[in-house]
C-alpha cells in the first residue's frame, strides 16, 4: 500500500495524487472544525458576552500554539522529501526528534500561557461582563497546548509520508465524543454542574487528550508509513539544530498570522461586545469555508515535498499551479454561495440576537467575493515550505499581516465614516493583493534551488541564504 502511493505520487495522475491526499485531509479538517463549531453553536445559546469570551480567547491560545509549530513544519518538511527519496530510516528519525521537541516545547509554552492568561486579556482590554469567562476558557485552552501539539504534530506526519486517512478516523470519534461533552459540561447534567463557556473549553480537552494518544500509539505500533520506537526518541542534537534553522521561519509565519487574529480581535473589541461577537462569528465561517483549501494545500505541500525528495521540480511545479487552479475557483464559488446565505449563516450561530445577525451577515458579504485568494496564497505558501523555503512564507505572512490588513484595517476604521466596517474590508484588500504578490515570487522560480536532505550542513544556510537571495539584508 506504501509503495502504491509513492508510485502515485511521484508518477501517477496529479489530480488524481491530489485528490487521494486531499479528501481525506478535507474531511479531517472539516471534523476537526468541528470543535469550534460545536463550541461556537451551544455557547451561542449562552448569549453575546459568551460568544465574545470565546471570540477573545482563541487568537491568544492560537499564537502560542503558532511558535512552537515551525517545528512540526520542518519535521514535515524533511519527512515528505525523505520518504520521496526512499530513506525510511531517517523518516522514522526526524518523526521521533520531532515530536520529542514539540512535547517539550508545548508544555513550557502552555505553562507560560496559563500563567499570563489574565495579562493576555489585559492587553486586550476586555469588557469586564466577558473578562471572567474569557479568563475561564483560555486558562483551560492552555492546559490542552501539549495535547494540540502532539495531535497536529501526528497528523503533519502522517501527511508527509502520504497516510492522510488514519488521522481523518481518529478525529471523527472525537469530535463525535466531542459534540456530546459540550452540552454536558457548558449546560450541566444531575450531579455535573454547568460550566458555562469553561465547560466547552474543558469538552475539547478532553477529546484532544484521547486524540493525542490515539496518534502516539498508532506511530509505536509502526504500521502506517512511520515505526516509532523508544530509542529514536533520544535527543539528537545536530537533527536538534537543523530543525531550528529550518523551523524558525515557519515559527514566525504562524505567530505572525496568530497575533495577527490576536490584534484585529483587539481593534473589534474597542467597538464594543457587538462587534467582537459579530468578529468571532465571521471568523469562524472563514475558518470553515477555507478548510478545502487548506486540505488542497496540504496535499500540495506533500507532493511537492516528495516530488523535490525524489529530484522531481518540473512535476512539483505543475502540482503546485495545479492547486492554485483548483483552490482559487473552488473558494469563489463558496463566497458566492455564502454572500447569499449570511444571514441564515449567522442566525444558526446566535439565533436570538438580531443585531449579531445583522452584522456579523454584513461581515461575511464584503469579505465573501475575494475568498479565491485566500487559496492561491496557501497552495503557494505550501509549496515554498515544502521546498525548505520557510523564509518565504514567512514574508508573505508577514507582508499580509502587517503591510496590508491591520493598516487597512486601523485606518478604514479609525479614520473614516466606515467605523466598523472598516476592519470587514481590510479582509478582501489583503486577500487580492497578497494572492498576487505570491504569484510573482512563485513564477520566479527561486524557490526549486533549496536542498534541505542532500547535505545535512546545508540546512543551517537556509535561512541566511534565502534572505539574501530575495534581498531581505
Amino acid at each position: 500500500m506504501a509503495q502504491d502511493r509513492r508510485t502515485l505520487f511521484l508518477n501517477g495522475s496529479i489530480c488524481r495524487a491530489l485528490f487521494v491526499l486531499a479528501a481525506p485531509i478535507v474531511m479531517a479538517n472539516v471534523l476537526q472544525a468541528g470543535y469550534q463549531i460545536t463550541d461556537a453553536f451551544w455557547v451561542g445559546r449562552l448569549g453575546a458576552e459568551a460568544v465574545a469570551a470565546v471570540s477573545v480567547s482563541m487568537p491568544v491560545t492560537f499564537l502560542v500554539i503558532a511558535i512552537g509549530s515551525g517545528l512540526a513544519m520542518a519535521g514535515a518538511t524533511l519527512t515528505a522529501q525523505y520518504m520521496g527519496a526512499g530513506r525510511q530510516d531517517r523518516v522514522n528519525h526526524v518523526a521521533a526528534q520531532t515530536m520529542l521537541m514539540v512535547t517539550i516545547t508545548s508544555v513550557l509554552l502552555g505553562g507560560l500561557g496559563f500563567v499570563l492568561a489574565p495579562y493576555f486579556l489585559a492587553l486586550l482590554g476586555v469588557a469586564p461582563e466577558v473578562y471572567q469567562g474569557a479568563l475561564g476558557f483560555m486558562r483551560v485552552s492552555f492546559i490542552g497546548v501539549i495535547f494540540v501539539f502532539i495531535f497536529f504534530m501526528f497528523q503533519s506526519l502522517m501527511r508527509g509520508v502520504g497516510e492522510t486517512r488514519i488521522p481523518l478516523l481518529i478525529v471523527l470519534v472525537t469530535v463525535i465524543l466531542n459534540f456530546g461533552l459540550d452540552p454536558l459540561l457548558i449546560f450541566g447534567w444531575g450531579p455535573i454542574p454547568a460550566l458555562g463557556v469553561q465547560g466547552a473549553a474543558g469538552a475539547t480537552l478532553i477529546t484532544q487528550c484521547l486524540a493525542a494518544s490515539a496518534g502516539l500509539l498508532v506511530m509505536l505500533r509502526g504500521r502506517h508509513g512511520i515505526a516509532l520506537s523508544w530509542q529514536l526518541f533520544r535527543p539528537d542534537f545536530n537533527y536538534i539544530k537543523k530543525a531550528f534553522f529550518l523551523g524558525f521561519p515557519g515559527s514566525v509565519e504562524l505567530s505572525t498570522r496568530s497575533l495577527g487574529l490576536m490584534v484585529m480581535s483587539f481593534l473589534a473589541a474597542s467597538f464594543g461586545t457587538l462587534t467582537i461577537a459579530a468578529y468571532g462569528i465571521g471568523s469562524n465561517i472563514l475558518q470553515l469555508v477555507t478548510i478545502p483549501a487548506m486540505g488542497l494545500s496540504m496535499s500540495v505541500s506533500t507532493l511537492v515535498g516528495q516530488n523535490i525528495g525524489a529530484g522531481n521540480l518540473q512535476r512539483a511545479a505543475q502540482i503546485t499551479k495545479l492547486g492554485v487552479l483548483i483552490g482559487g475557483a473552488s473558494l469563489t464559488v463558496l463566497g458566492v454561495c455564502a454572500y447569499f446565505t449570511a444571514p441564515a449563516i449567522v442566525a444558526f450561530f446566535v439565533p436570538d440576537d438580531p443585531n449579531v445577525i445583522r452584522e456579523g451577515a454584513h461581515f461575511i458579504q464584503v469579505m465573501a467575493l475575494a475568498w479565491g485568494g485566500i487559496a492561491v496564497q496557501l497552495c503557494i505558501a505550501s509549496a515554498f515550505r515544502a521546498s525548505g523555503n520557510m523564509v518565504n512564507a514567512m514574508v508573505l505572512a508577514l507582508l499580509a499581516q502587517w503591510m496590508f490588513q491591520f493598516p487597512v484595517a486601523y485606518v478604514l476604521s479609525k479614520h473614516t465614516t466606515l467605523g466598523a466596517s472598516g476592519i470587514w474590508w481590510s479582509l478582501p484588500v489583503t486577500n487580492i493583493a497578497v494572492a498576487l504578490v505570491s504569484v510573482c515570487w512563485f513564477a520566479r522560480g527561486s524557490w526549486k534551488h533549496t536542498r534541505i536532505t542532500e547535505d545535512e550542513q546545508q540546512t543551517l544556510q537556509v535561512t541566511r541564504e534565502t534572505l539574501a537571495e530575495e534581498g531581505f539584508r
